[in-house]
């Protein structure tokens, strides 16, 4: 807590001792209260209590110790791509990946403005490119910060009418500051896609559809990838989602990160994982859940 803004310690010190009363109901958020990951929270577990925490490393100790059943982490943006450090840390974490949430984001620009006065904007480095376009027309410096609403808090401590912050529109009035602008993500679709980490897999059970997050590092042998992607094709499970990654500096092994659609125990998925373990140096199931929203 002593790494928040001082106008946000006392909400998260308020959050904080709720969710100590009630742990098998707290869920861990990166951020202050207000940020884009704390209304994800809500909005995923009405009946939760949201834990607030400072980055994401934080979020995910808060699960592991036992402070919190569950965390919200964002993983992709559509304007913006992958979170950074989450193909990390999801693996290192040892949690699994139990649900998904997409969250369409509305940036607004908080202050004390006139926008005309403005000079630097704070928030994420996700937010700020989402909005970089937006930023540059109207001469604002974006400056980094780990959150957002964490953001709004440090302008209201600043209290600087040179320095406003991107963040969700609901943090100007848990903060203390006007809504200078708002919808200013640079194109329309703007969407967070979240994912739910608890410290055991959920059975696959009732109505799907089902997705599975897997990660693996192939063989560094010709046609490796091509080879390990067959079986997904010849026995019709699709895959949603792939993307390399490098690990170690060495630039030699190239993991990869895949949503694939199915879960284990559909004999075509089955036989598709089998084939992808034969053409890799390992694989590894980072949990199953179901599909928030329809894929294609």
């Amino acid at each position: 807590m002593q790494n928040f803004a001082a106008p946000a310690q006392t909400l998260v010190a308020e959050m904080t001792a709720a969710a100590a009363a009630e742990p098998q109901r707290a869920v861990a958020f990166q951020g202050a209260p207000g940020a884009n990951s704390h209304v994800a929270a809500r909005e995923a577990f009405p009946d939760g209590l949201p834990l607030p925490c400072f980055d994401f490393v934080d979020a995910i100790d808060a699960v592991k110790d036992g402070r919190a059943d569950c965390a919200v982490i964002p993983i992709e943006n559509s304007l913006h791509g992958r979170v950074a450090d989450m193909h990390f840390l999801l693996p290192e974490s040892g949690l699994a990946i139990t649900g998904e949430h997409f969250l369409p984001i509305r940036h607004a620009l908080i202050g004390r403005g006139p926008v005309s006065e403005i000079r630097q904007a704070m928030s994420h480095p996700q937010a700020l490119g989402q909005c970089r376009h937006w930023l540059r027309a109207h001469g604002i410096e974006p400056v980094t910060y780990p959150d957002t609403a964490g953001a709004a808090a440090m302008v209201a401590e600043l209290a600087d009418p040179a320095i406003a912050a991107l963040a969700p529109p609901g943090a100007a009035a848990l903060y203390g500051l006007d809504l200078l602008a708002t919808d200013i993500a640079d194109a329309d679709h703007n969407m967070t896609r979240f994912v739910t980490l608890a410290r055991g897999s959920r059975p696959a059970v009732g109505e799907g559809p089902w997705m599975t997050t897997l990660i693996f590092e192939v063989k560094n042998i010709p046609a490796a990838l091509y080879k390990a992607m067959g079986g997904f094709a010849t026995n019709g499970v699709n895959m949603t989602k792939l993307e390399s990654y490098q690990r170690g500096g060495s630039f030699a092994a190239t993991e990869f990160y895949a949503d694939v659609e199915g879960k284990t125990g559909d004999p075509g998925f089955d036989r598709a994982v089998e084939e992808l373990g034969f053409h890799s140096k390992w694989v590894r199931l980072l949990g199953t859940y179901r599909q928030a929203r329809a894929r294609g």
